[in-house]
């Protein structure tokens, strides 16, 4: 899908200098050669957040009736090692540069034995997702500890529901 015939690029360039945070970007082509309009999307924030430090997209954007809906992980550095754990964001289905709503909690963190331990202890990792043919049911692909792969399952109209409730539009 393109947007006033330019193609959208969500990625994360790691930044150079020391201490300020990995963000999420979006950058645009008219071409899928040449790049630019490059902009933060998603910025890690700051403090005892679950997404400080750094932030990443999961799997491909889903179009919703709402939107465009992403899957992110975030990352917690705490004196025990990095903690990394899932969010939402809703992006506006014409215009992915505007943020409709961020959810100000994580939706999914390391519970189970093989997400807590392995190569890389409490990881979650998103990577993929497809929506069923029912519309609803939401199978989400995701690396565990750096040493599994699994999958949950989730709600589409819970997700959509928990960003209405729990909105934090912008970073």
């Amino acid at each position: 899908m393109t947007f006033d015939d330019r193609w959208a690029l969500i990625h994360r360039p790691v930044p150079v200098a020391a201490g300020l945070g990995a963000h999420i970007w979006l950058s645009f082509s008219p071409d899928l050669h040449y790049w630019g309009e490059a902009s933060t999307l998603l910025t890690a924030r700051r403090g005892g957040w679950w997404d400080a430090n750094k932030v990443g997209l999961g799997p491909p954007p889903l179009l919703t009736k709402n939107g465009w809906l992403i899957c992110y992980h975030g990352v917690r550095v705490t004196a025990s090692g990095s903690i990394y754990r899932l969010g939402l964001a809703l992006l506006d289905r014409d215009d992915p540069s505007k943020v409709l709503a961020r959810g100000n909690e994580w939706i999914f963190g390391p519970q189970a034995p093989y997400e807590q331990s392995g190569d890389v202890p409490d990881v979650v990792f998103p990577c993929g997702w497809i929506l069923r043919d029912d519309g609803d049911t939401l199978h989400l692909y995701y690396g565990a500890a750096d040493s599994v792969v699994c999958v949950a399952t989730a709600s589409l109209a819970q997700l959509m529901s928990y960003l209405e409730v729990h909105p934090f539009a912008t970073s």
